[in-house]
């Protein structure tokens, strides 16, 4: 009796690992050696804390997770988004030599873009990890891969911005388009995916939702309601901004009323996700609300509407407290573990903090949160016309 009560139990645990998405995470130090300078808001530290977290929990030890290298990126795999002007100004600056013209003329070298030693290199590896996933899930070989040092939607085919030399996310989407995949994008980063959008416009074979900061009040400064696409690509661009003081409440609310509905009827053999946790109340470059719990519950939603296939990018995220525990829960979502709420001491040590959670939120007056309640509900209104639901 004893031993086919083991042997059920074993079976019952072997069905239940198997039942858990397998999960890559993509990364090396290499990416956090070097990057914009040390009073530069995008500081590479805050991807090594999140590897120290992630390792101090134990997360890569799980049967179905795993880490790999990414691969630098090929002159020819960058040209799917980006011009051969652009990427070899980047080589050239990276290399500390000067151009013919202007950096500037590429966005490089001024404000969010300054110019440092390894900057191609770098970019080249943000890039390579999320083709390295992309070719993992066509494969078959995961269901889930995070490149959470990508997410870089701000850059141009020709140009930098906002802290963004290649766009990583729009190069791996060009690169699913020529395998015959239908892609659905969906980016919660503080900021607009603009880059992205661009990229996408005018094809009905990629559907781009961008969750974001009013563009009225925070950069780019784009990503209106009535910014739907042009072209074969009207009616899939979708953007839904949202109120500085946006919280957990509102904005998981407008996530619910229009991103799984619009996600379903576009029916994508691949879901790709802009996980930028700038939206959190602590981030010290925009104004919106959010904690924790509210990452967490978002991260569930995105893997409740994974068709299988499931590129999952970094982005945004300026506290370098927030960003390493909200990516730790966020692969965790992706692997299907739950880890302590007290922060590994090996952790704790190191950098400090104490839990996982947020275990305190935003303090918003009833006034405000209502009208920013009202706000919201008529922004969905209107997307919600304008895309037929």
């Amino acid at each position: 009796m004893d031993i086919n009560r083991r042997n059920r139990n074993t079976e019952a645990g072997d069905r239940a690992r198997a039942a858990l998405p397998r999960a890559v995470f993509v990364s090396t130090p290499a990416l956090w050696r070097n990057g914009f300078g040390g009073k530069h808001p995008l500081k590479p530290e805050r991807l090594a804390r999140t590897v120290a977290l992630l390792e101090a929990y134990g997360a890569f030890d799980a049967a179905n997770a795993s880490r790999i290298n990414p691969p630098l990126a090929t002159d020819e795999e960058l040209q799917l988004f980006h011009t051969p002007d652009y990427i070899d100004a980047v080589r050239i600056l990276s290399a500390g030599e000067t151009l013919s013209t202007p950096a500037r003329k590429f966005g490089l070298g001024v404000g969010d873009n300054p110019i440092f030693r390894g900057m191609n290199e770098i970019s080249r590896l943000k890039t390579g990890g999320g083709l390295a996933g992309a070719r993992l899930l066509l494969e078959g070989a995961c269901d889930v891969a995070f490149n959470f040092s990508g997410g870089l939607h701000h850059a141009r085919p020709a140009r930098a911005s906002g802290f963004c030399i290649f766009n990583d996310v729009a190069v791996a989407i060009h690169w699913l388009l020529t395998q015959g995949q239908r892609v659905a994008y969906v980016d919660i980063d503080a900021h607009h995916g603009d880059g992205v959008q661009f990229a996408f416009d005018d094809t009905d074979r990629v559907l781009t939702i961008s969750l974001h900061q009013d563009g009225r009040t925070l950069f780019p400064g784009t990503g209106f309601a009535d910014e739907t696409g042009h072209g074969r690509g009207e009616g899939y661009s979708v953007n839904v901004p949202l109120r500085p003081g946006s919280d957990d409440k509102t904005y998981l609310w407008a996530f619910r009323e229009l991103v799984p509905p619009l996600v379903r009827r576009f029916a994508p053999d691949v879901l790709v996700t802009q996980l930028g946790v700038d939206t959190h109340y602590l981030d010290p470059l925009t104004g919106m609300a959010l904690t924790t719990a509210g990452h967490i519950a978002l991260f569930g939603e995105l893997a409740a509407l994974t068709p299988g296939k499931w590129l999952a990018c970094g982005g945004g995220g300026y506290n370098l407290d927030v960003v390493p525990r909200s990516w730790t829960l966020a692969f965790g979502a992706m692997s299907g573990q739950e880890f302590p709420d007290a922060l590994p001491e090996a952790y704790r040590e190191q950098y400090g903090g104490q839990w996982l959670r947020d275990r305190e939120g935003p303090v918003l007056d009833e006034r405000s949160r209502s009208r920013i309640r009202r706000q919201a509900e008529e922004t969905v209104a209107a997307v919600k016309a304008r895309m037929g639901l």
